[in-house]
């Protein structure tokens, strides 16, 4: 009796676990059939199912006259579907053919083959040639998938501005990075279904997923202003000149459309790798630099506006001007300008004029020259749409003395960019309006229609008209009169400024490193083009902005209003005649009426050191390209037993000691920058090998004017 009881509770007890059991296996049914059934489903699927991407077509990027500046080509990737190669068996010979037709290492391919994915990468972006060949081969779960790869059907041509994109199709640098979002559009993909072994299922699921191809650009650049641009450049770069590196900024002052932006050195984006990455950035936007005076536009401006400074305002200049216990020189020094007006202060781009009107600021209320200069966008990006923008450098407020708004008035201890620069310019040549600046003016859909397209953006009102009307009459007087000469344009009316800036460096200035700049803009009545060319580290001398900047201006800014068809306006009497650009001649070992009658015959002035014999030196030197009507030097040499010391006041000390060794002197220099003062005397009769001790002086903020 006891022995059946246990019997049934035993019984009942199984009954019990089996039914908690069956219980929570129905529970656990319910819940992956209702609960996470989809899911479940939608996971199973993705685990039959290998997709193959399809790239979407990246948009074209047009100039601003529709001409294609990037697009795309057709190009082929080779896929691997692992599962389906390891179950034909034929890996090690798979890898061994493909190695063979696309360069790659069997190593390589064989580790892709065997990994435990679904789908693989073999190579991007290969050639017809060799994907035909694989196609040709027909290797199991190896797939050919047409791609497109980037062009950039003109090479380097505006390399900076629209930077290049990668394999996988994504921007990186330049336009194509800033745009990216809008120009790569949405990858497809071609869906196929495997079993557990990873067997392709015959008749299974099969789905197309079509790409949704990107917007294109059509940007503010034009074409053939920017082969213009590039084509100074080149010329600038392959020319005895030479520099490290250059630039030119050309835009519309009026809206802030940027019509070219170029510099040299620069890559090819189809073959970007090859280049060092250093290369890839725009200089234009990303390099903060020292203006000199160039940045006096600023200081003008500013001045006039507070009416601190009258153009009529007489000054005196005696080659230097004392701030506190700083001494801060002319670039004229030692003699100076002496008695000029502002207006012949700014045409003669004098030091001490500058130092004075933007000390007056000061004096007027403390903060007020800052206020203009961050007013006019220094220190702060001016927000064009390209990556990389720096905001320059400028002293904190709280830090600034006396000697800092005096080297500030003339360009140096501020460092800018040259968009920057370019901008705050502009709102001198648009009537004080201070215009965003931008290179995308437009985007299209993929049939061609407009889907959003800028308008130009003022920032806010920098200065008055009538003040902007001022500076542009004072700046037209610097190119018709003063240190731009050499950037008239015959039948227009040109504004602009010369900049030459030694460059600073690691415990100050820089011997013999300089940045030579132009800004400018035509006509100065009505202002239709702005152009800013920044030449770093030219070489030679003479290597002053009028010199080697303004000449670049010149001529691009000639071409472009030709191109532009702005009318010229020729005055009563100009010639029509423009003044070209020359190779200074060789001409050392000839006698004075030889090297006049060549001077002459190439347009070129002279100026006579010493007197008899042959010409033992010149300044320039044989090769320098210069504008017609330049003065070369001309040293002559008599009786070479009893040399007359020669003038060398103003040339640096390479072109002091060569002039001195060619009369069979030596060069002992004092100091640094210009010569200054000599001695012996320029004409004391002294005896060969006779030690000339030359004293050469920096200012002490170095600001060079012309």
């Amino acid at each position: 009796m006891y022995a059946n009881i246990n019997i049934k509770k035993r019984l009942v007890l199984i009954f019990l676990i089996l039914s908690a059991g069956l219980g929570i296996i129905f529970c656990r049914l319910v819940w992956l059939q209702l609960v996470r059934g989809e899911e479940l489903q939608r996971k199973a699927l993705e685990n039959r199912l290998a997709p193959v991407p399809v790239p979407a077509q990246r948009g074209i990027i047009y100039d601003r006259q529709k001409r294609e500046l990037a697009v795309n080509i057709t190009a082929d990737y080779i896929g691997a579907f692992p599962p389906e190669v390891r179950d034909s068996g034929q890996q090690e010979e798979i890898a061994r053919k493909l190695a063979a037709v696309l360069g790659l290492s069997v190593e390589e391919i064989l580790e892709k083959l065997n990994r435990p994915t679904g789908f693989e990468y073999i190579a991007r972006k290969v050639d017809f040639a060799r994907a035909q060949k694989i196609r040709e081969l027909k290797l199991p779960g190896i797939v050919v998938v047409p791609e497109n790869r980037r062009y950039y059907p003109h090479g380097l041509l505006a390399a900076h501005v629209l930077g290049f994109a990668g394999v996988d199709n994504q921007g990186l640098e330049g336009l194509e990075a800033m745009y990216d979002k809008e120009l790569s559009g949405v990858r497809g993909q071609i869906v196929r279904e495997f079993d557990a072994l990873g067997h392709e299922i015959p008749q299974a699921t099969h789905r197309y997923v079509p790409p949704q191809d990107g917007h294109s650009l059509v940007l503010t650049i034009d074409q053939t202003i920017q082969f213009l641009a590039e084509r100074e450049l080149d010329q600038l770069m392959a020319s005895p000149t030479s520099p490290r590196k250059a630039s030119i900024l050309i835009m519309d002052p009026q809206s802030g459309e940027i019509l070219a932006m170029a510099s040299r050195p620069a890559f090819d984006p189809n073959n970007f790798a090859a280049y060092p990455q250093e290369m890839w950035g725009n200089p234009l936007v990303r390099d903060a630099y020292e203006p000199g005076s160039t940045f006096k536009i600023i200081t003008a401006a500013a001045a006039l506006e507070e009416g601190v400074v009258r153009t009529d305002d007489k000054f005196y200049d005696p080659g230097y001007i004392e701030v506190g216990p700083d001494t801060v020189r002319c670039w004229a020094w030692p003699l100076g300008h002496g008695s000029e007006t502002f207006a012949e202060g700014v045409k003669n781009s004098c030091n001490p004029v500058f130092v004075t009107v933007a000390l007056r600021l000061e004096e007027k209320k403390p903060g007020t020259f800052y206020d203009y200069i961050e007013a006019f966008g220094f220190g702060s990006p001016t927000g064009i749409d390209l990556t990389g923008e720096a905001t320059g450098i400028l002293i904190p407020r709280e830090e600034l003395k006396p000697i800092n708004i005096a080297t500030i008035s003339m360009g140096q201890g501020i460092a800018v960019t040259p968009i920057q620069l370019a901008t705050a310019v502009a709102a001198v040549a648009n009537g004080g309006k201070l215009v965003r600046p931008y290179l995308v003016k437009e985007v299209l859909d993929t049939e061609g229609k407009v889907i959003w397209r800028r308008e130009p953006k003022v920032e806010r009102q920098v200065l008055s008209p009538n003040t902007a009307e001022t500076v542009r009459r004072l700046l037209e007087e610097v190119v018709s009169e003063g240190t731009g000469r050499n950037a008239y344009i015959p039948g227009y009316r040109v504004a602009g400024k010369t900049g030459t800036a030694q460059k600073a460096g690691p415990g100050g200035y820089m011997e013999g490193r300089y940045v030579a700049s132009f800004v400018g803009f035509a006509p100065a009545d009505n202002p239709r083009v702005l152009a800013l060319v920044v030449v770093d580290e030219p070489q030679g001398y003479p290597y002053y902005g009028g010199t080697v900047a303004a000449p670049i201006f010149q001529r691009v800014v000639a071409d472009t209003l030709r191109y532009l068809e702005v009318p010229p306006q020729y005055s009563r009497g100009e010639k029509v005649e423009e003044k070209k650009t020359v190779e200074v001649p060789e001409l050392v070992g000839l006698t004075l009426e030889e090297a006049e009658a060549r001077l002459q015959a190439a347009g070129l002035a002279s100026r006579i050191e010493g007197e008899g014999g042959v010409v033992v030196a010149q300044v320039p030197k044989a090769g320098v390209v210069v504008s017609q009507g330049t003065r070369v030097i001309l040293y002559l040499q008599g009786d070479p037993s009893r040399p007359r010391v020669p003038d060398v006041t103003g040339l640096r000390i390479p072109e002091a000691a060569e002039v001195l060794e060619a009369y069979g002197l030596a060069l002992v220099p004092e100091g640094t920058g210009q010569a200054a003062e000599q001695n012996p005397v320029p004409g004391t009769e002294v005896a060969p090998d006779t030690r000339v001790q030359v004293r050469f002086y920096e200012p002490s903020r170095p600001a060079l004017g012309p």
